[in-house]
């Protein structure tokens, strides 16, 4: 029975005799291309173009291509020591202009293309379903201009698939299925949306687009306003309700926008229906609202969910609150997350925070923490670590509780390392709990909480805690 080697060198052989054709001019140019990433570095940019899903394809694909590439030239090659093939046998049309001088097993650029593909996927099926026949173009490429066995191609995939995927382990892929949440059985029916006030952040989101003329278009009788400088949305939503002509509240904006109409809206006792219009639209994506035309679906079908709200010292919110650095770092992330992906901005940011923030001293729940960080979730938040995305239930009644640890030694530099990496969470420096409520005190004077985006009041004393839950227009 023929070894491995022995295949290898015969599947080899048997490319070689293939007959000359125009492709070979083309799969020399394709392998070319692919030296040191180039390839792969024009198409993240051209998906780095686009938002959401694109974008954080290519971030990935670029992470994983990177890993892979050096475990590939730097470990295991130089571990398995396999030579090239005999370049001389291979036809000039085919050849190469520059051999490679390096070892052979496992192929380099079929670990990156096949980290790259993977790492898209990974965020972007169709993204990744349209690379991939251009990766394995690239590991076949290898073989038929005579520098790779087959073997060493199909062992550079396998790499670099693998450690695409195990990028899971530090940046998860954000679940396509919304939130768990309770289903609610007060919020009426509204066709074309009569009865519902719905206030519209134009400052929210993209600069050239306003919601209100896809809303005004998909719910004809509802009654849409804009904010303006003297009127915000509470006070747009306030005057709706107070003179009864509000059977629901809406809003189009970003999260801080929403967390103000829920304050309305549950004062009221009346149903929400939230328009993602904002940046990151968090609360969202969470509840499973992708566009304007899925929220109006929602209030015309009277469809609608209960999700939990939080409180800090009587002030709603839905997403997150905060005390210490985080406030700055979300605002440095969002500077830098269009250019770099969420998590890498987070992970920026955070490092430029801590490099030069101060840590507080707190008593939280009678205990006495010194912390960079306190970070307290409307629900648990997924992944853990100081870089949480979503949440898999919007009805847990908890508090997700999450610090930084800044008491021990070499503290700012463990803490700027383990964010950097997205370890946090294995780090000593990461403490995590979840209660129903939660008492802080500062030690360190008047802080600044913020919450949803917003930055609220200076205070020594901070009470966290769940609050009635609201009804929110959804179609599960």
């Amino acid at each position: 029975m023929a070894s491995p080697r022995r295949w290898d060198a015969m599947l080899l052989e048997r490319v070689g005799r293939l007959p000359t054709t125009r492709v070979d001019r083309w799969l020399r140019r394709l392998s070319t291309f692919a030296d040191h990433g180039k390839l792969w570095l024009v198409l993240a940019l051209a998906l780095g173009l686009q938002r959401g899903q694109q974008r954080r394809g290519a971030v990935r694909g670029l992470g994983s291509l990177a890993f892979s590439s050096a475990l590939v030239n730097v470990v295991l090659k130089r571990v398995f020591g396999r030579v090239r093939p005999d370049l001389t046998t291979v036809a000039t049309d085919r050849s190469l202009r520059r051999a490679p001088h390096t070892l052979s097993f496992p192929s380099g650029h079929s670990a990156s293309a096949a980290a790259f593909a993977t790492g898209v996927a990974m965020e972007s099926p169709l993204a990744g379903a349209l690379i991939a026949p251009v990766a394995l173009g690239v590991g076949y490429s290898r073989v038929h201009v005579g520098v790779h066995y087959p073997g060493d191609v199909l062992a550079g995939m396998a790499v670099g698939g693998a450690v695409a995927a195990a990028t899971q382990h530090w940046w998860r892929v954000r679940p396509t299925d919304p939130a768990r949440v309770r289903t609610a059985w007060d919020a009426p029916a509204l066709p074309e949306g009569e009865g519902l006030v719905i206030a519209v952040n134009p400052r929210s989101g993209r600069e050239d687009y306003s919601p209100a003329a896809d809303i005004a278009e998909l719910l004809p009788r509802a009654e849409v306003l804009e904010l303006t400088e003297d009127a915000g949305v509470r006070e747009l939503l306030g005057e709706a309700v107070r003179s009864g002509r509000a059977r629901a509240l809406g809003v189009a904006g970003g999260d801080g926008s929403v967390a103000a109409a829920a304050a309305v809206a549950l004062e009221a006792g009346l149903p929400l229906a939230v328009v993602p219009a904002g940046t990151l639209n968090h609360f969202a994506r969470d509840l499973g609202v992708a566009t304007p035309r899925e929220a109006a679906a929602a209030v015309v079908h009277g469809s609608a969910v209960q999700v939990d709200v939080a409180e800090v010292n009587g002030v709603p919110f839905l997403n997150t609150a905060s005390i210490g650095s985080y406030p700055e770092m979300v605002e440095r992330r969002d500077a830098l997350s269009g250019r770099l992906g969420k998590w890498t901005a987070l992970s920026v940011a955070a490092a430029q925070v801590l490099r030069h923030g101060s840590p507080v001293e707190l008593q939280v729940d009678g205990k006495r923490i010194s912390a960079w960080i306190l970070f307290v979730g409307n629900g648990v938040y997924v992944p853990r670590g100081m870089s949480p995305a979503w949440r898999p239930r919007l009805e847990d009644g908890l508090l997700d509780v999450q610090y930084l640890r800044a008491d021990l030694h070499f503290g700012r530099t463990r803490a700027v390392l383990a964010t950097l990496f997205g370890v946090s969470e294995h780090s000593r420096t990461y403490a995590q709990f979840q209660v129903a409520e939660l008492r802080v005190r500062s030690l360190s004077g008047p802080q600044q909480v913020a919450y949803d985006g917003e930055t609220g009041d200076f205070a020594t004393e901070f009470v966290f805690r769940k609050r009635q839950r609201l009804t929110v227009y959804c179609e599960r």
